[in-house]
C-alpha cells in the first residue's frame, strides 16, 4: 500500500465548526457546588477529589492538574513510572485520570504503589516507599457517556495532558487542545501511533516545546518544567487557544472544510494517477 500525505495533520477533527463543542476561554468560569459541566478550574474542581475523596495528602490547591483520559491500555509500566516522577518533581500537583475501565482502577493503583517502592536485596521483603502519597494525588473522573460533555471538561479538569506512548491519545488527544490543554508527548517513536501528538504540536507551533524527541527522562523534564513555571505554561496555553478560536481564515490545524478539500485532492490525484498508468508514488 502507498500513503497520501496530507498537510496540517492527518487526523480529521471537527470541534472548531460543531455547535455542540464548547470553545476555550481563557478565564476560568466560576466554580459551580455541585459541579456542572464548563465551571470551575483544574485548580478548584481538584478532578473531584473535594466530593470524591478527602483523603490525607490531597492538595487542598492543586499547583498543577496533569491529566490522561486515554484507555488504560494504552500506557506501558514506563510512562506510569514517568508519571510518577513528574508527581515528585512537582510539589502538590495532581494526576487526573478517566476510570476507564473501571475495574482497572485498583491495578493502576497497585502498580503505583509497588513502582513507588523496592525489595530489599538481603530479605526479598517489599519496602514501602511513597506510593501511598502518590496515590492520594491520583484521582479518576467516572466515565462520561456524552462525547460533548467529556470534552467540556477537559478545561475544568486539566491544565497540562501527559499523552500516552506508544500509542498517543488520538480523538482525546483533538478534544484536550480544543479546550486549550497542551498537551507533553514522547517524539521518540517510529510507529505512527506513537507521533500523532508530535504532529499536531508541530503544527500547532509547539515543536519545540512539548515534543520530547530524546524520549522519556525529555518527556519528564518538560512536564516538570510547566509544572514549576506557571508563566511558561500559560504562554502556551494562550497562543493554543488563540489556534482554536481563530476565525477567518481558521487556523489550518482545526480548519475541517480545508482537510476535507485536501484529502479529496489526494484521492483524485491517486485516481487519475492509475487511470494514466503511472506508478503508485
Amino acid at each position: 500500500e502507498k500513503l497520501i500525505y496530507l498537510p496540517n495533520h492527518f487526523f480529521s477533527k471537527g470541534h472548531a465548526v460543531q455547535k455542540e463543542v464548547m470553545a476555550p476561554t481563557l478565564n476560568y468560569p466560576a466554580k459551580s457546588t455541585p459541579y456542572k459541566t464548563g465551571t470551575g478550574s483544574p485548580q478548584s474542581n481538584r478532578c473531584l477529589a473535594s466530593i470524591l475523596n478527602n483523603k490525607k495528602g490531597v492538595p487542598k490547591k492543586p499547583s498543577i492538574v496533569y491529566c490522561n483520559y486515554n484507555k488504560f491500555l494504552k500506557n506501558n509500566p514506563e510512562t506510569v513510572r514517568s508519571w510518577i516522577r513528574i508527581l515528585r518533581e512537582v510539589p502538590d500537583s495532581m494526576l487526573c485520570l478517566l476510570e476507564n475501565p473501571t475495574n482497572g482502577v485498583s491495578y493502576f493503583r497497585k502498580f503505583v504503589h509497588e513502582a513507588a517502592g523496592k525489595t530489599d536485596k538481603k530479605t526479598g521483603k517489599f519496602i514501602h516507599g511513597d506510593g501511598d502519597e502518590l496515590n492520594n494525588r491520583i484521582h479518576f473522573l467516572p466515565w462520561q457517556k456524552n462525547p460533548f460533555d467529556h470534552q467540556r471538561r477537559n478545561q475544568d479538569f486539566c491544565n497540562v495532558m501527559l499523552d500516552s506512548w506508544p500509542y498517543n491519545g488520538h480523538t482525546t488527544a483533538q478534544d484536550s487542545l480544543y479546550g486549550g490543554v497542551p498537551i507533553v508527548t514522547r517524539s521518540d517513536g517510529d510507529e505512527m501511533s506513537s507521533r500523532v501528538t508530535t504532529s499536531a504540536n508541530e503544527v500547532l507551533g509547539f515543536s519545540f516545546q512539548l515534543n520530547a524527541y530524546q524520549g522519556p527522562k525529555q518527556y519528564e523534564d518538560i512536564a516538570i518544567r510547566l509544572g514549576n513555571n506557571s508563566t511558561a505554561l500559560a504562554k502556551i496555553r494562550k497562543k493554543l487557544i488563540k489556534t482554536a478560536n481563530q476565525r477567518n481564515p481558521m487556523h489550518p490545524y482545526w480548519d475541517v472544510p480545508r482537510y476535507v478539500q485536501n484529502f479529496q485532492t489526494g484521492l483524485t490525484m491517486a485516481w487519475q494517477n492509475f487511470l494514466d498508468g503511472l506508478p503508485k508514488d
